[in-house]
């Protein structure tokens, strides 16, 4: 039986992703990308790890690609964070190491230690904050930037280590409320807007429901330590208390229940939210990155009924021309490849009655991705060359492949590289 396009598809981007040093991909190793888990070489390298691990392609690729990327030392401390320097390198040579430890264990070691230091450091800053009663800003606690990025790491590497409970601890203690201007807000209320900047549009601030730099992540990361079976005291009252504010905000809609990428204070006061048209259901936000959280934290408190309905809004997410138009690539943060990606990690998972309908609507995404009609070596090539996206992980072109290979042959990962997207 010949594979499927998509697979193939992901293949022929590996293979024009061979070498680092050709150009133009040499830029990744050079620029401000190098030490970029989003953009540069560590992202190419988890293509290359998750092939190399299931026997689709050498490890000499993923030994090409962190050298290249570690010509020179990454950015440490105060000024990394799970998606660049030390810690994004630690990601992408832990997933290295579950396969082939040998060369990589004495350097995960070290990087170690220093998330370990990192973690301390900034969970030690948050509690200050808290009691101070100041709002925090999203970098403090988003996947990107914040601790809910280094638990993911910590939950795969050491799931019941210090530091992992160092950070689950203050997960549970950001989802206590806290007044502000006589307001009573949840305790991921920010100052800023969406960008973490001050925004005239957001004068009162707002509370984040995105996966990628929202509440969400919260909750999937607690979700997940619960299945490694990481608890710590106010764990699942923590998990329920985000699940009642995004009830609270849930929409309905002919097809069914949705959620806002993020709540203003004037929508807080007024109690209810400004209208908009359908949104993209995308991992960073919306309905596709929000419904693999709460299926993760329906499974975790044994909420059948929830878990059924995520599950199903998820199915009708993935079938609504209107939400479908809305979606505009093919990456894996907000496009085609990384609904594939999600609805195929949720089928694993899903309830005997959505299993099959889950796994329905993934064949029509990856078709979005390698249409009929064009071969895959020109859909590869169309990726790799696409200057708006790039060859890398988050929106570009290694994402998109990484993301294609799972759905298309219905199994799992071999190794651990969506762990940093909280949804595995």
């Amino acid at each position: 039986m010949s594979p499927h396009p998509s697979v193939t598809t992901a293949h022929a981007v590996a293979d024009l992703l061979d070498q680092p040093d050709t150009a133009p991909l040499s830029s990744c190793t050079t620029s401000s990308q190098r030490q970029h888990l989003a953009y540069g070489p560590l992202g190419i390298a988890l293509l290359h790890i998750e092939r190399a691990a299931s026997g689709l392609g050498p490890w000499r690729r993923v030994h090409d690609w962190l050298a290249a990327a570690t010509r020179q030392p990454f950015t440490s401390g105060a000024d990394s964070h799970p998606f660049y320097g030390a810690p994004a390198l630690a990601h992408t040579v832990a997933c290295a190491a579950e396969h082939v430890p040998g060369p990589y264990q004495s350097v995960l070691d070290t990087l170690d230690v220093q998330i370990a230091t990192d973690v301390r450091r900034r969970v030690a800053a948050a509690h200050r904050r808290m009691d101070a009663e100041l709002l925090p800003g999203l970098a403090e606690f988003d996947a990107i930037r914040g601790m809910t990025g280094y638990g993911a790491y910590l939950i795969n590497r050491n799931p019941g280590s210090v530091a992992a409970r160092t950070v689950l601890d203050y997960c549970v203690r950001l989802t206590e409320p806290i007044t502000d201007r006589d307001d009573v807000l949840p305790g991921w209320w920010t100052a800023s807007g969406p960008s973490g900047r001050p925004d005239d549009k957001f004068p009162g601030g707002h509370a984040n429901t995105g996966l990628a730099h929202g509440i969400g992540g919260v909750l999937a990361l607690l979700a997940l330590a619960a299945r490694h079976g990481t608890l710590v005291d106010g764990h699942h009252d923590a998990m329920r208390t985000i699940l009642a504010w995004l009830d609270c905000w849930q929409v309905q809609s002919s097809i069914g229940p949705a959620w806002p990428y993020w709540v203003s204070r004037a929508e807080l006061r007024d109690g209810h939210l400004t209208p908009s048209g359908p949104r993209r259901p995308s991992w960073c936000y919306g309905t596709a990155g929000l419904a693999r959280a709460q299926q993760l934290a329906a499974l975790a408190l044994g909420d059948a009924a929830r878990q059924i309905e995520v599950e199903n809004t998820l199915i009708a997410a993935l079938t609504d021309p209107a939400q479908l138009k809305a979606t505009t690539d093919n990456g894996l943060c907000h496009g085609f490849a990384g609904l594939a990606h999600i609805a195929a990690r949720m089928a694993i998972d899903a309830h005997p009655s959505t299993a099959r309908r889950l796994s329905d609507t993934i064949p029509p995404l990856l078709t979005s991705v390698s249409p009929t009609g064009i071969t895959p070596k020109d859909a590869a090539l169309a990726m790799v060359q696409d200057e708006g996206a790039g060859p890398g992980f988050l929106n570009g072109a290694a994402g998109i492949a990484l993301a294609l290979l799972s759905p298309a042959t219905a199994a799992p990962p071999r190794s651990a590289w969506d762990a940093c997207l909280l949804i595995a």
